[in-house]
């Protein structure tokens, strides 16, 4: 057996200062599971991708992921261990939060890698009609164009407060379960793009099949807020101020200017 000590050195004889290098590369490992323990279960990865949209109370995150909060917060603790998400304090009020833009670039991975190696993924997505070669998808190059010449009415069809901490700049909020009684707000002549959580969120493709049916020329932007500020992207804040998003791979926190998103969604 190969043995490395302190100082870098490789053997066949084991001194004092080493340990197996097959015992190394499985403690490794061991650290790598530590994620895993998150992934195994589906409402972690709800989680995670909820904090992903804006940090939240874990009575908001208890809410929108239908949990109870003993459950949620259970959960969120796993997360923690795993240094997947962080707190903040503010007051008596504690805030969760992604710890930061590679975790929310590892949640929009995994959707990727589970739709092109699950084909019940793909499935699931046809079945309810927002699969891939059922919605017509915008991508951020085109709708960028589009916005700078006027030619597109952005929607931002998530909940109200998601919106609120971060948005695509000039999108107007437009929460699913309110776009019927707001259609007449919308110009028929001009055509309008959806956004919501990501590539597998069903929240845009579900507002685009309710505009066509009522005539507006709709389509979806191919993924979501998570991925067009990874993408470096500007970022509008809840207030109207805009602020340049973390580039990809610097690490940044993605929501430094938001407010903890709580109670009811």
């Amino acid at each position: 057996m190969e043995y490395i000590a302190i100082d870098g050195t490789r053997n066949g004889t084991p001194p004092a200062n080493a340990a197996p290098v097959n015992l190394q590369q499985s403690g490794l490992y061991e650290q790598l599971a530590r994620i895993g323990k998150v992934v195994v279960n589906p409402k972690r990865i709800e989680l995670l991708d909820l904090l992903c949209q804006g940090e939240r109370s874990v009575e908001a995150l208890a809410v929108a992921s239908s949990l109870k909060m003993t459950t949620a917060s259970a959960h969120l603790q796993v997360m923690r261990q795993a240094r997947l998400v962080e707190i903040r304090r503010d007051g008596a009020r504690v805030c969760y939060r992604a710890a930061s833009e590679e975790v929310c670039r590892f949640v929009s991975a995994l959707g990727m890698l589970a739709r092109a190696r699950l084909a019940e993924v793909e499935q699931i997505l046809q079945e309810i009609g927002t699969g891939a070669r059922s919605t017509e998808r915008v991508s951020r190059a085109e709708l960028l164009d589009k916005v700078r010449s006027g030619e597109v009415v952005v929607l931002d069809v998530r909940p109200t407060v998601e919106y609120q901490a971060g948005h695509i700049p000039g999108a107007v909020s437009m929460p699913l379960e309110h776009l019927e009684a707001h259609l007449d707000d919308l110009d028929p002549d001009v055509e309008v793009v959806a956004y919501c959580r990501g590539p597998l969120c069903l929240l845009a493709p579900q507002a685009v099949d309710v505009l066509r049916e009522r005539g507006y020329h709709a389509r979806c932007l191919e993924d979501g807020m998570p991925e067009w500020r990874q993408a470096g992207l500007d970022v509008a804040g809840g207030q109207g101020g805009v602020v340049l998003a973390g580039l990809p791979g610097s690490g940044d926190r993605p929501f430094e200017v938001s407010a903890c998103i709580d109670g009811k969604q």
